[in-house]
């Protein structure tokens, strides 16, 4: 996993050109003016899912992981924590191809707090929990999920 700041691109430059993709397009698009929904830019290498949901508690999400695509996850409005766990140390369900869906179970091993004008990249072996109200006061959150594929 990596955690950065978006006003930083040129300090990122050892990411993978894919990642390196994503924070181009922060740099010269407007997630703001985008509405809720998929957003093609490159066919299924590249594209972005904008949504909006309330923060809530750990007990009321879930754990994920992707193994075709990574998850960059980038805060429009609001701030949001996400649990973070290695999918080696957390019980793994079933994963569903077709979703791209590696569901998991068990404690958080650390926590990132992302605020507009920050980004997470997960790679496969990162299960995430999303959604988690910081200092456990929920708000309402708008962010940008892109999803990069993998080889």
């Amino acid at each position: 996993m990596i955690h950065g700041k978006t006003s930083r691109p040129d300090s990122y430059g050892t990411l993978e050109t894919s990642v390196q993709e994503v924070l181009d397009y922060l740099e010269n698009n407007d997630l703001a003016a985008l509405e809720n929904g998929s957003h093609v830019i490159d066919g299924n290498r590249l594209f972005v899912n904008i949504v909006s949901y309330p923060t809530t508690s750990p007990e009321n999400r879930f754990w994920e992981a992707h193994k075709d695509y990574l998850d960059v996850h980038v805060p429009i409005e609001g701030t949001e924590q996400i649990d973070l766990n290695f999918l080696e140390d957390l019980e793994v369900g079933e994963y569903k191809k077709e979703e791209d869906f590696q569901a998991a179970f068990g404690p958080a091993r650390m926590h990132a707090i992302l605020r507009p004008g920050d980004f997470l990249v997960c790679y496969p072996q990162d299960a995430h929990r999303t959604a988690i109200a910081v200092d456990g006061k929920p708000e309402q959150i708008r962010k940008a999920i892109f999803k990069v594929r993998i080889g």
